[in-house]
């Protein structure tokens, strides 16, 4: 098990992004709120991650603290909830906001998340409640917050290519991020702005 890396960024695009560690280049998906703590390319980092092995692919997850990483892993759980739904879930709330959904038996509130319906967030509430007190209490760290030099245009459309991989539907990922978008949002914070606008 891959458990950290300490590398350099080569390259960063939401929801992927390339680590160099020591000459090997790893891939990795991150949530996004691990992309709005890394520094920017050509720094270095260290992220937790989690090596997810199947038969037609190798993944490997990376996290700016291991509270949201023991969180991703306590979804993984979870009858019904694979990676993709994971990550979308730790991308839209900080661990947190999740376990106050969870402990207030929000289903609404949990529906808001890309591919949670009402059975699928009623499945969270009971299988989460007992694990999330451990979850919550993590030791975390984090990185510093990046500045990207992009024009407004070129960060709506990374922000919404990464809804996209999130789940959403292009016309619904669209709306979010034209709902938020300001010149000075990075595009990690346009995507956490989209995401909590979403809830609200």
């Amino acid at each position: 098990m891959i458990g950290q890396l300490r590398g350099i960024i080569l390259y960063k695009q939401p929801p992927e992004l390339m680590l160099d560690v020591n000459g090997v280049g790893y891939e990795l998906q991150a949530s996004m709120t691990t992309f709005g703590e890394l520094p920017e390319v050509n720094t270095e980092t260290t992220l937790f991650t989690h090596f997810i092995v199947r038969e037609d692919a190798q993944t490997l997850y990376a996290f700016s603290s291991v509270s949201e990483r023991s969180l991703f892993r306590a979804l993984l759980k979870v009858n019904g909830v694979g990676p993709k739904m994971a990550l979308a879930i730790v991308s839209g709330m900080t661990v947190i906001e999740f376990s106050q959904y969870v402990h207030a038996s929000d289903v609404t509130g949990l529906c808001k998340l890309p591919g949670v319906g009402k059975k699928t967030a009623e499945r969270l509430i009971i299988e989460m409640r007992d694990r999330l007190p451990e979850v919550a209490t993590s030791t975390t760290t984090t990185a510093s917050q990046p500045d990207l030099p992009q024009t407004r245009k070129g960060k709506e459309a990374e922000a919404v290519n990464a809804l996209l991989a999130l789940g959403y539907k292009p016309a619904q990922a669209s709306r979010m991020v034209a709902a938020v978008a300001t010149d000075d949002l990075s595009v990690e914070h346009m995507i956490r702005e989209a995401l909590k606008a979403s809830l609200g």
